[in-house]
């Protein structure tokens, strides 16, 4: 069965390039995905007749859902005082219920041994309130989505992007495109979703609010990609752009890991990590950029924090999740999956095998040292 798109999630663009409306963060109508006026609005359930409405500030869509985990897991090398980093913990959010609540005999297995596996959400919501991103039926779809498996021995970690058009079958909704699913049922329908695309349990979720991003590069002191240096407008710039890139948005999410890559190598620098000036700068930043869900404690964190202590930016593994192409489906542009090529990824991340799998020569190809 196909079911029709929340308003402005069908666009009408190449899901492969072109100008979908999504480089200003709104639809081609400019609307967003409740179909309503972003301008018009003074908040949830404002009444008419009240203040007049002020245009709230739309932040660029851009990269880094792995950004949280991976930046916040990586501190604990840093030596700083003990107290300081579960300060920074304490700053983050905690999304309530991000998980599916569904009985376990519905639940596809966890990866086995001491893997894990993450989710990450980066939104194309207006900006996030103070008090976490709380999900609004209709405001905002998620916009970039990728699978962060950490290796039982802590020693590698890999992140597959999935593309936000894939064409996929929504629990309760029928088929749609991926990042309609937060929009229509939030952190727990997403994760459903995912779940029974690839047939492996997500184990956490991390939501990134883009309007901390420029703030989280400039804390590092700008990184260098291809041999420029980058402050976080430059950085911002980098990943939206999509159209001058030949593969539109297949290129831009590459753009985007390797920023991300580029990011992990200075927050891992010897810069970053002995000048207690930037270092305290970024402690304080990851808790305005990210949210986890809330089965993630600060000692769940703290462990993570110390498992992973020795990895280095190339022990992370990038790669896209396999698509056969684009095809028009009810006058949308969608990605379609190649569900073949796909299963051995899955099932590689599913058995904490992905090193014998990156070695097989069945992979897709992992991120190069030169992205366009």
């Amino acid at each position: 069965m196909t079911t029709a798109l929340p308003p402005d999630a069908a666009d009408h663009g190449s899901a492969a390039g072109g100008n979908t409306g999504d480089s200003a963060g709104e639809s081609p109508a400019g609307k967003n995905v409740a179909g309503e006026d972003p301008a018009r609005r003074e908040g949830p359930g404002a009444a008419p007749g009240g203040p007049p409405p002020r245009r709230r500030r739309r932040w660029p869509r851009v990269l880094l859902a792995s950004l949280a985990a991976i930046a916040v897991l990586l501190l604990a090398g840093a030596g700083y005082a003990y107290w300081r980093t579960d300060q920074a913990l304490d700053s983050i959010d905690r999304i309530p219920d991000a998980l599916p609540d569904l009985p376990e005999e519905e639940q596809p297995p966890a990866a086995a041994g001491d893997a894990e596996v993450y989710l990450l959400v980066g939104l194309d919501a207006d900006e996030t309130p103070e008090e976490g991103p709380v999900w609004e039926a209709g405001a905002a779809r998620s916009d970039t989505m990728m699978l962060l498996q950490l290796s039982g021995d802590r020693r590698t970690a890999s992140v597959v992007s999935l593309p936000r058009d894939t064409w996929v079958d929504i629990p309760g909704h029928g088929e749609a495109k991926l990042n309609a699913a937060y929009s229509w049922g939030g952190p727990p329908l997403m994760v459903q979703t995912v779940q029974n695309l690839t047939g492996i349990r997500v184990d956490h979720v991390a939501v990134v609010d883009w309007s901390g991003f420029r703030a989280l590069t400039d804390a590092v002191g700008g990184v260098t990609v291809d041999g420029q240096r980058m402050n976080g407008e430059d950085a911002l710039t980098y990943v939206r752009e999509r159209e001058s890139l030949p593969g539109g948005d297949f290129d831009r999410t590459r753009r985007q890991q390797n920023f991300l890559r580029a990011l992990m190598t200075q927050t891992l620098s010897a810069d970053t990590l002995t000048d207690p000036g930037r270092l305290n700068g970024l402690l304080n930043t990851v808790g305005d950029v990210v949210s986890v869900d809330d089965q993630l404690s600060n000692s769940d964190l703290r462990g993570l924090l110390w498992g992973l202590r020795d990895i280095r930016a190339s022990d992370v593994h990038f790669m896209n999740a396999p698509v056969t192409g684009t095809d028009t489906i009810a006058g949308q542009s969608v990605v379609l999956l190649d569900h073949e090529a796909a299963r051995p990824l899955w099932q590689a991340m599913l058995d904490d095998e992905m090193a014998a799998y990156l070695a097989s020569g069945q992979a897709p190809a992992e991120l190069g040292e030169t992205v366009r």
